[in-house]
């Protein structure tokens, strides 16, 4: 039984040797003798190029394009193992986060009070945020629809 087993695994080596040799033979061969070459054809005169983007209208805005990207962070913010406050009222929780053009992120508590936040930066608001599903034309505007959204 042992030695059946060692005899069959030799002859399926020797036939993976075999098949391998023969495959090196074939790709040396050029150019194949079954294979026709292959033949780029032009678009016919009647054919339209339909072009695979969206016209300008549909279009989303890159991030590039606009003067930053913002969310709201209901929860207390923790930022090295502290939890952030706001330093005009003291308001811990309840925040909108803004990733602006520059890669710098500014915090505003309910009161409307800014502050810069030197921990985080546009890698962490990457991680933490979701797809884009609104855009605004005005900073004003964004800050009004998360105040009628958080009501």
């Amino acid at each position: 039984m042992f030695f059946r087993r060692t005899r069959e695994n030799r002859a399926f080596r020797e036939a993976q040797r075999a098949g391998h040799e023969l495959l090196l033979r074939l790709q040396s061969v050029r150019p194949w003798p079954d294979c026709p070459e292959p033949i780029t054809q032009a678009p016919a005169a009647e054919e339209t190029v339909v072009p695979h983007f969206l016209r300008p209208g549909l279009r989303v805005p890159s991030r590039h394009e606009v003067a930053g990207v913002m969310m709201r962070w209901l929860q207390p913010l923790v930022v090295d193992g502290e939890v952030r406050t706001c330093p005009g009222c003291g308001a811990y929780r309840d925040w909108i986060v803004f990733c602006m053009r520059d890669d710098s992120v500014w915090l505003r508590c309910r009161a409307g009070h800014e502050t810069k936040e030197p921990g985080l930066d546009a890698a962490w608001f990457n991680r933490h945020s979701g797809p884009v599903d609104w855009f605004h034309p005005t900073l004003e505007e964004g800050v009004g629809r998360h105040r009628i959204v958080s009501a």
